[in-house]
């Protein structure tokens, strides 16, 4: 039942609070609107119609006594004018032949049959007359009566009136409850804004405003931004310091070796050292990650058409589906992830391609080799740093170190994405799709 009317909440924090604003108001007015018309007023137009009945009664009484038509004119008519009541005999034309009430009366069906059950000799009541005259006809000894009293004498004022004023005041002090409330939860949706943005990479400009609870979060949130900005830079200065010292010993062993006699000891030294250096350049891009680089509005197709370019006919672009929208991100960083994924693709196959699909809320850019691809139960470890599976794959063909997916997942992630593997259906291959948040 529950996961039934959840599907008919509203998802946001804006629908919801007004619900809990608005269901109270509505629930109140219809409580008070049904015991008021049924209680209250329905006793109140009963007592005063039973009134206007004891004078119709006496009326009736004394047209009963009446030897003919010209008495009761002479002799009843003025008693009923004295009594706020108009009769004509023989009735007219327009005396009613059957009940008739308004599409929308609160209060006519009380008076009818009040009225009947106080008066035997009545036939029909007519409620539909625009001046309020409340039309009877009754039957007696002379022929058919005719009356005509004030509907004002039978019940309070229209209920119609308070319900349209209750009506509007409601609905006055919801919209005006509903700008208060949009401005309570405004912070709440700038803080949810700012945290998403970061959470993609994008840093904004963000002030806590609101209630002291917001801000209250706001400010912890700003903490835990500049926190995480000073970690990211010192690890960068520090990774930066660790790059020139491991370089300075690796330099030193290449020049020594360059001085050596050639021999088959001298050129494995030498590719041990070439190793070195691309584990060390491959290990510091990973944890460095461009994370100090800004995020920018960059143009998606020329970026990738470059790192196509720069490939030397190793991948190709297969095409581009949607709309080609400038898109806000680190383009280095990008450029990064897409280098190590098509490198990764050449290395395994012998054709590569590289597809960008533009979504409303993302873009991907697919990268698709004819090469042996990944086994299912291994993709998710293929994701974690030093994680290698040459010998699943191609040993022939080089390895890495491990760390050319765990980069490009990392830059997914920090753009709001994610990075997917799975078989390609058109080459066969691995197809590596990296998810960036629009």
């Amino acid at each position: 039942m529950m996961s039934v009317l959840q599907n008919f909440l509203p998802r946001g924090l804006y629908g919801r609070a007004a619900l809990i604003l608005i269901v109270p108001i509505v629930t109140l007015q219809l409580v008070f609107s049904t015991e008021f018309i049924q209680r209250f007023y329905e006793d109140v137009t009963s007592q005063m119609t039973q009134g206007v009945a004891i004078d119709l009664k006496f009326l009736l009484d004394e047209v009963e006594s009446s030897a003919d038509v010209a008495e009761v004119r002479t002799r009843v008519v003025p008693l009923a004018k004295a009594l706020q009541v108009t009769l004509t005999i023989p009735a007219g034309p327009d005396a009613p032949l059957q009940d008739r009430l308004p599409l929308i009366d609160l209060s006519g069906g009380t008076i009818i049959s009040t009225l009947r059950g106080q008066l035997p000799e009545l036939v029909a009541v007519d409620l539909t007359a625009e001046d309020r005259a409340v039309t009877l006809r009754f039957d007696t000894h002379l022929g058919p009566l005719q009356a005509e009293v004030n509907r004002r004498r039978m019940s309070a004022a229209n209920p119609h009136q308070l319900i349209v004023l209750m009506v509007f005041a409601s609905i006055l002090l919801t919209v005006i409850a509903s700008v208060f409330l949009r401005r309570q939860l405004r912070p709440i949706t700038k803080l949810a804004e700012a945290a998403e943005k970061f959470g993609k990479g994008r840093m904004v400009d963000y002030r806590p405003r609101g209630a002291q609870e917001v801000r209250a979060a706001g400010r912890a949130f700003l903490d835990m931004r500049s926190r995480i900005e000073r970690q990211i830079e010192q690890r960068t200065l520090m990774l930066s310091g660790v790059s020139h010292d491991l370089r300075t010993p690796l330099t030193r062993m290449r020049l020594a070796l360059s001085l050596m006699p050639e021999d088959p000891e001298t050129e494995a030294l030498k590719a041990d050292v070439v190793q070195m250096e691309r584990m060390v350049d491959e290990f510091l891009a990973f944890v460095r990650g461009d994370a100090l680089e800004g995020s920018e509005v960059t143009d998606l197709v020329t970026l990738i058409r470059g790192v196509v370019d720069r490939s030397g006919g190793a991948a190709k672009l297969a095409g581009v589906e949607g709309v080609p929208e400038p898109v806000e991100m680190r383009p280095r960083a990008v450029v990064r992830a897409v280098e190590n994924l098509v490198s990764n693709a050449s290395r395994y196959g012998k054709r590569v391609e590289v597809r960008l699909v533009f979504l409303d809320r993302s873009l991907r850019i697919v990268v698709e080799d004819d090469g042996p691809g990944i086994p299912e139960d291994q993709r998710d470890e293929a994701l974690r740093p030093f994680t290698r599976l040459d010998a699943s794959r191609d040993p022939n063909r080089g390895a890495g170190v491990g760390l050319g997916l765990s980069i490009a997942s990392d830059i997914a992630l920090s753009h709001g994405g994610s990075l997917r593997l799975s078989q390609s259906p058109t080459l066969g291959g691995l197809k590596a799709e990296l998810v960036i948040a629009r």
